[in-house]
């Protein structure tokens, strides 16, 4: 009798999980991915769909879903909801789509805001995958050539060059050559790379089980005799590499990817998953950044939804029983009220449980619990520069430069973000250099014999904070003399590595912690979002730290779901619509994965056998 009831347990559990995941329609297919459409030159045209402007009338009827923010983490999330069923409307505070995506065009030259390179695209990558999922295959990507980033340490004489090189066995080869007596620390220091690349998915999957469940694991010790990634993540970067090698240059090429944390204070997963997403090389999309934009809200558009810029959300709509129903958005002097039964918030956790929350919503223990667990992230600045000449005229290459004083990246940043205001713009630490008019080859087209170069540092927003409330290019001459002084010395720095930009200098805009606030809606002018510091991915905070937020309907996206740059904004919004679908859409995106591989290797079978014939 009890084996009975058992087996009738068992049955149930094994029916109920496969309902759940496979039960309903996936919102990924092969079928949806198209060949790509020759590119879209005209910007009228491009306008119309990255820079529709708000009004009552393009709003959709019978929304499922309102999206904030049309950075990628909200657009991934708001192009997987469209294609499983859901009429998606996303809403953008500046007057051009994109976030961290966009581009802006001035006297005739392009820049990228925020996407300088992307790894992890080669054929049939999940990355790759969803990408191609939610542009419907039209997204294309450029691969860059196999020496991507060079790291520069120490100044004059002093200065010593490091290169990375992209390649399943080349990127750790091409280490061991220029640090021969460290090829033991290089070695362990890539198998904890490789660890964390292929196992980071129980990570993810401790945000998509009941968090009960993910905090027993955690607790128990389970999880740890799973995998060590648990440890990983939650292990300082410092004190690891400082088990490996007492070689200092080594510890700057380890933690190079620099975002406002030094390594004292981020955790070693994350610095390793970093050098690991370009292993297999890097890419840029061809036509620019705001391909991504543009062929993702097309995506939406096909589906029934919208993206509407100039549209400011000025609160989220809470009803009596605690549920998200809507947003109200400003519209002149007036606001409009838009309703949809799921809101999902792309806009970063601070605006949105301290800014769009209802004041006694804000004050909740559960809200403040979650806010708690985040801290502000560094500001960013950054220097658009654009030249009269070819990338060869100017010997620019694709390659990134990262530039440091010297090797010891905990005392440099500790000092240099412990600066008075006056000192700061002489004193900078440590920069990075991109060209993208070099990356793109189709930049020649749209902007023949003109080339273009993006400096970034990181910056406190309290270096800033006295003019926070002026109206942006109308802040004053002080405000304007005072982020000149940083980029005439990062301007300098780079005419280091590229002599002949010096002269060919035609136009020249800094975009400061304030101007980030203003165009992105970045918090204290952090790109980067929340700051990525070690507590935040200690394994017990990654599991708490979910899309589901206390307020019921409503969803968080983006940076601050799991980490940082494109790929990590990318997958909080796929974590996002996993949440808003009660749905595990990794494991579609796996299936696709695996009828891919099936597909080439058919492919290659033929092409062998016609070569025999």
């Amino acid at each position: 009798m009890w084996l009975l009831i058992f087996l009738v347990c068992l049955l149930i559990c094994a029916g109920s999980t496969y309902w759940y995941l496979f039960g309903k329609p996936s919102p990924f297919s092969l079928d949806s991915v198209r060949p790509p459409a020759p590119r879209e030159f005209d910007q009228k045209k491009r306008d119309k769909v990255i820079k529709q402007g708000f009004s009552v009338d393009k709003v959709p009827k019978n929304l499922d879903v309102i999206v904030i923010g049309s950075g990628i983490g909200g657009l991934t999330a708001g192009a997987t909801l469209a294609k499983a069923g859901k009429k998606v409307l996303v809403l953008e505070q500046h007057d051009q789509a994109g976030g961290c995506c966009h581009t802006y065009i001035e006297k005739g030259f392009e820049f990228d805001v925020g996407l300088h390179y992307i790894g992890q695209l080669h054929e049939n990558s999940l990355l790759r995958i969803a990408f191609d999922q939610i542009s419907e295959g039209q997204l294309e990507f450029h691969q860059l050539d196999q020496h991507f980033d060079t790291i520069q340490i120490g100044l004059g004489n002093e200065k010593r060059e490091y290169t990375i090189y992209c390649g399943k066995t080349e990127m750790k080869a091409h280490l061991m050559k220029q640090f021969p007596d460290d090829t033991e620390a290089i070695d362990k220091f890539f198998k904890i790379m490789k660890i964390s690349a292929k196992k980071t998915h129980y990570l993810a999957t401790l945000k998509l089980i009941p968090q009960w469940v993910s905090l027993f694991l955690l607790k128990s010790g389970i999880a740890d005799l799973i995998s060590p990634v648990f440890r990983l993540s939650g292990t300082c970067a410092t004190d690891f590499v400082n088990t490996l090698t007492s070689n200092k240059d080594l510890h700057t090429i380890f933690s190079y990817f620099f975002y406002g944390v030094p390594p004292k204070d981020s955790s070693v997963l994350m610095n390793a998953l970093m050098i690991h997403h370009y292993k297999r090389g890097a890419y840029y999309p061809k036509g620019g950044a705001s391909e991504i934009p543009f062929h993702i809200i097309r995506t939406i558009q096909k589906y029934g939804g919208n993206c509407l810029v100039r549209a400011p959300v000025s609160q989220i709509l809470v009803n009596e029983e605690g549920a998200a129903y809507g947003v109200k958005v400003r519209k002149g002097q007036e606001e409009v009220e838009i309703h949809a039964p799921v809101v999902v918030s792309n806009c970063g956790i601070f605006n949105t449980f301290q800014k769009l929350l209802p004041p006694e919503i804000q004050a909740k223990p559960d809200i403040q619990q979650r806010l708690n667990m985040m801290k502000h992230g560094r500001g960013s600045l950054l220097v658009f520069s654009g030249f009269d000449g070819t990338k060869e005229e100017l010997d620019l290459v694709s390659t990134n430069f990262w530039l440091f004083k010297d090797n010891d990246m905990d005392k440099s940043m500790e000092d240099y973000f412990g600066l008075s205001r006056e000192e700061a713009p002489d004193n900078i630490p440590m920069i990075f250099i991109t060209v993208p008019s070099s990356k793109d080859p189709e930049a020649t087209i749209r902007h023949p014999g003109k080339s273009c170069m993006t400096i970034l540092t990181m910056v406190n927003y309290e270096w800033f904070e006295q003019w926070k409330d002026t109206t942006v290019r109308k802040r004053g001459d002080e405000y304007y003399n005072y982020k000149m002084r940083f980029a005439k010395n990062l301007f300098d720095w780079a005419c280091t590595v590229f002599p002949k930009i010096k002269d060919k200098l035609v136009f020249q805009d800094v975009a400061t912690p304030l101007t980030n606030m203003h165009y992105l809606g970045a918090q204290h002018g952090a790109m980067y979002s929340a700051e990525h510091n070690l507590e935040r991915f200690y394994a017990e905070a990654v599991a708490k730290n979910r899309c589901n937020t206390p307020v019921k309907n409503l969803y968080i996206s983006g940076q601050d779901v799991f980490s940082n740059g494109i790929a990590g904004a990318l997958h909080g919004g796929l974590l996002c619509a996993c949440a808003v679908l009660d749905r595990i859409i990794y494991i579609d995106l796996l299936l696709l994965k695996k009828k891919l591989k099936r597909r080439k290797a058919r492919e290659l079978a033929k092409l062998a056998q016609k070569k025999l014939q």
